[in-house]
């Protein structure tokens, strides 16, 4: 027997049918496409780290930078083109840690970063070493210099404030251009963790060894105690992207500080380095605000 459906109530359920149909659209628009609806940002809890506006590096505060919320049609290479590089560094972050959801710090200026590095030019400790390294925890950065004057420098992944990495003077005593780790596998548990250009720097008296060594660099404290440095070639044998590697910085330091004949001679094992270079680390860890400055 069919029932006759009054006509208020066929226009009642077609009018709440489209409204249906108009939410399921609002909610694609902001699932896609964040900035058509509103200027999304990471949580203020931010459990996830995900908010890098957040981390203090007194370094920045003469250049003038925003927070971006990054989209799923992001990348560093779409926003910034050939300048990615330098934002990249700019943040401590590598390309595959860049994803949707997350915040990082975005120079109004490209040109202020262009250069940027927020160690000295020349430091006095070091005028008499041909070789000095000098890490600075709370900029999370890395420099090389010889007879006081800085060569090159480069964003380093420091130790967390439960596993931190130790301060004072030491020394670079082994290098091992192929160490993995005993420890610790990668972020997918597949492998022990890479540990490609490693110079080891101290062993603590439970016999814990710390290593300057190429990682993965999601823009915070993040290791065991270690430094890690940029190498997307380690990461793309790892995990498969980025699709063309470009950044190694791990592969740089480790060069410079064992020198060019060792270099050329290394046959990727594990070896003592006869002319030790001094390693001083000093700082605390970057201030976390508890919500974005920005």
């Amino acid at each position: 027997m069919r029932i006759a459906i009054p006509f208020v109530l066929r226009r009642f359920f077609a009018l709440l049918g489209q409204l249906t149909l108009m939410a399921l659209i609002i909610l694609a628009a902001c699932v896609f496409d964040p900035k058509s609806t509103s200027n999304p940002a990471a949580s203020p809890e931010d459990k996830a780290n995900e908010d890098l506006s957040r981390y203090v590096y007194p370094s920045l505060e003469k250049i003038r930078w925003k927070a971006h919320f990054v989209r799923p049609q992001d990348s560093l290479e779409r926003l910034f083109g050939k300048h990615w590089i330098a934002v990249a560094r700019f943040n401590r972050i590598d390309r595959r840690h860049v994803y949707p959801g997350m915040t990082i710090k975005v120079p109004e200026d490209i040109n202020e970063i262009l250069n940027y590095t927020p160690l000295p030019a020349t430091y006095e400790k070091a005028r008499t070493k041909p070789k000095y390294l000098l890490l600075n925890l709370t900029e999370q950065w890395i420099g090389a210099y010889e007879y006081g004057r800085l060569v090159f420098s480069m964003p380093a992944a420091v130790g967390t404030e439960s596993h931190p990495t130790p301060t004072g003077i030491f020394s670079i005593g082994m290098y091992h251009r192929n160490h993995v780790s005993t420890l610790y596998k990668t972020a997918n548990g597949k492998q022990q963790y890479p540990m490609d250009y490693a110079l080891l720097f101290y062993i603590d008296k439970n016999l814990s060894y710390y290593w300057i060594h190429s990682r993965d660099l999601p823009g915070r404290p993040v290791s065991h105690g270690c430094v890690g440095l940029f190498d997307e070639y380690m990461q793309k044998r790892t995990y498969g992207v980025p699709e063309v590697p470009v950044l190694n910085d791990a592969k740089i330091l480790y060069a410079w500080t064992i020198g060019k004949e060792l270099f050329a001679a290394d046959d990727g094992s594990e070896k003592p380095l006869a002319r030790r270079v001094p390693l001083e680390i000093f700082g605390d860890l970057p201030k976390k605000l508890p919500r974005s400055p920005k």
